[in-house]
């Protein structure tokens, strides 16, 4: 109880972090325009610097844009941000006429940069008292290319807060070495009704994610996992039910039923079925990574349900990032009660690979795509600053705490309790039908977890990879729920006739028949990105599919945890039960 207090008191401190300006302004006061950045499209990952292109700056504001840029957080840094002054003036409330920026006379290589730019559809991004702003850099028309010379910023106020922006880019000019441009701005302010608490919801696409479709996905999940719990325990309890009245009758009355003579089953395996599993270590590290991943994902949904993480820049990933740092107590426990009570012994070894393994996979893959985008020169480079950041986060916070947790499971949680003793020889595993193997179990045990979260997936990615920002994270809720019901009643079923074909290899079964939900959220993640989007280039793939690795790791190991976690209950549940010699 301690442990969790804790971890609501930092989380809610990350919610009052995030939004720690009032964003209020006094008549004629300065409102800042930021520029962030630039980059094609079709390619969400692939952007670079606002001033990457030849814009025109000023010439007594180019010190300002060089220099003056927003304090980036964790979360802003990681995820690409660099937000600069723009040089343009704006006071709050104040209309201004169009005005000059600059007047550029275009060099062949800045021709050649907009032409690039206009001819892969490239747009930039600004922000606005932290309201964000999307334009076109260009079109083409003709087969000649024409930049927007022109922008007229369009703001909504409600008393002294800004509530909403508008861009609408003019005056196409022709893009050719040689040509003078000169590069102008207006401002409009007008008053609104609009809250400013309500002032995020013009960037929700409520038509896209509060679809029927959504609603009948939610609906037919529901539905799913009504009739697969109901299956599971008709199924299961009809037959353990009369496997128990066998196994509790007196001898002599086993001599007459001749039903009962068949000694074959799960029954026969009882002294092998809570032998610990082969590789222990890592088995123990991943089930205390997926105990940890699944209360880290719901913690992030929870408090993205109450803080509206969205309206934050980076704020999600700055949470992520600190409540897994927290929750390693939770991964440690989980990692060292279950290495202690199958009989490990190098418990500091079993809390470094805890420790390490999710999060070092990840960011060997981050380190990695971090030299791809050193090589184009994009903002998805790291900061320098930012890679210790983390690194310490893990080092000094992440490591303490599975370092704790791995001492309490191992003292509190690491006594062996299993309700049948363990034969000092293991039993031969028969041969089997190929459809009662092991493999089988694995490759089919994912189908019916991924029909439920499905329909979410295809939102998710839509709002990663199309720019929209995803807000129904209660429909978020209720998918990760069902998936946890989902997840564990196929691996019940699959695990009871593992055993009942004296198979007693099936903590491993069970986890990875589980896990294999990520295979095919990864498959789909394959289909989507060649069918569903515009995605092209060495860059953005390597991107896509990098982060697609590290999701489909995580979402692996999360239902791998859960579906081993439901498995042992089962398991322990029906040997406690039957009455065995």
């Amino acid at each position: 109880m301690d442990c969790a207090r804790v971890i609501v008191f930092l989380s809610l401190l990350i919610l009052v972090s995030a939004d720690y300006r009032n964003h209020k302004y006094a008549y004629d006061e300065e409102v800042i325009l930021w520029v962030n950045k630039v980059g094609p499209s079709r390619n969400p990952q692939e952007t670079y610097l606002y001033y990457s292109l030849p814009w025109c700056v000023a010439p007594d504001k180019e010190s300002v844009v060089k220099t003056e840029t927003s304090r980036e957080g964790l979360g802003e840094a990681l995820m690409g941000y660099e937000l600069r002054k723009s040089g343009i003036d704006m006071k709050f409330q104040q209309d201004l006429d169009t005005t000059t920026i600059c007047t550029k006379t275009l060099s062949a290589a800045d021709a050649t940069q907009f032409q690039y730019a206009i001819k892969n559809g490239y747009w930039f991004q600004m922000y606005l008292d932290d309201l964000p702003i999307f334009g076109a850099v260009g079109d083409s028309v003709d087969d000649k290319n024409y930049v927007y010379s022109h922008k007229k910023f369009i703001v909504t106020f409600n008393d002294d807060r800004v509530i909403q922006v508008n861009l609408t880019n003019e005056n196409l000019a022709l893009v050719e070495a040689g040509e003078k441009i000169e590069f102008t701005y207006s401002v409009n302010w007008y008053p609104t009704d609009v809250e400013f608490d309500d002032r995020f919801d013009y960037y929700l696409d409520d038509n896209f994610f509060e679809h029927q479709i959504h609603w009948f996905s939610i609906f037919n999940s529901f539905m799913m996992v009504v009739f697969l719990t109901g299956l599971v325990s008709m199924i299961l309890m009809r037959t353990l039910k009369k496997d128990f009245a066998r196994y509790a009758k007196d001898e002599d009355d086993l001599e007459d039923d001749r039903d009962v003579g068949d000694e074959s089953g799960w029954k026969q395996i009882h002294g092998d079925v809570f032998r610990a599993p082969p590789r222990l270590l890592l088995f123990s590290a991943l089930v205390g990574t997926g105990h940890q991943l699944s209360l880290l994902v719901f913690s992030v949904i929870i408090f993205s349900i109450i803080g509206t993480y969205y309206r934050t820049r980076g704020s999600m990933l700055t949470a992520f990032i600190f409540l897994y740092a927290i929750t390693s107590f939770i991964g440690g426990y989980g990692s060292g009660g279950f290495y202690a009570r199958n009989g490990g012994k190098n418990w500091i070894k079993s809390m470094l690979v805890t420790g390490g393994l999710f999060p070092g996979a990840c960011f060997i893959m981050a380190l990695l795509l971090n030299f791809i985008a050193i090589a184009y020169g994009t903002l998805g480079v790291f900061p320098t600053g930012t890679i210790f950041a983390v690194l310490a986060i893990w080092l000094f916070i992440s490591y303490p705490m599975t370092f704790v947790g791995t001492v309490f499971g191992k003292n509190w949680n690491g006594q062996p309790d299993n309700p049948c003793r363990i034969n000092p020889v293991p039993r031969r595993i028969p041969d089997n039908k190929w459809y009662l193997q092991p493999i089988v179990n694995v490759v089919l045990g994912g189908i019916l977890p991924f029909g439920s979260i499905f329909i979410e997936m295809y939102f998710v990615f839509t709002s990663v990879w199309h720019y929209k920002y995803y807000y129904v994270y209660g429909f978020m809720l209720l998918v990760y729920v069902i998936l946890i019901i989902v997840t564990i009643c196929v691996t019940v079923v699959s695990t009871y006739f593992l055993l009942n074909s004296e198979d007693y290899r099936w903590q491993w079964t069970s986890f990875l028949s589980a896990a294999s939900t990520a295979l095919y959220v990864y498959l789909y993640a394959l289909y989507y990105y060649f069918v569903k989007t515009k995605m092209s280039g060495f860059y953005q793939t390597s991107f896509y599919f990098g982060y697609m690795i590290m999701f489909s790791i995580g979402l692996g190991i999360l239902c791998g945890a859960i579906g081993f976690i439901g498995t042992s209950v089962f398991v322990r549940k029906i040997y406690k039960n039957v009455k065995i010699e």
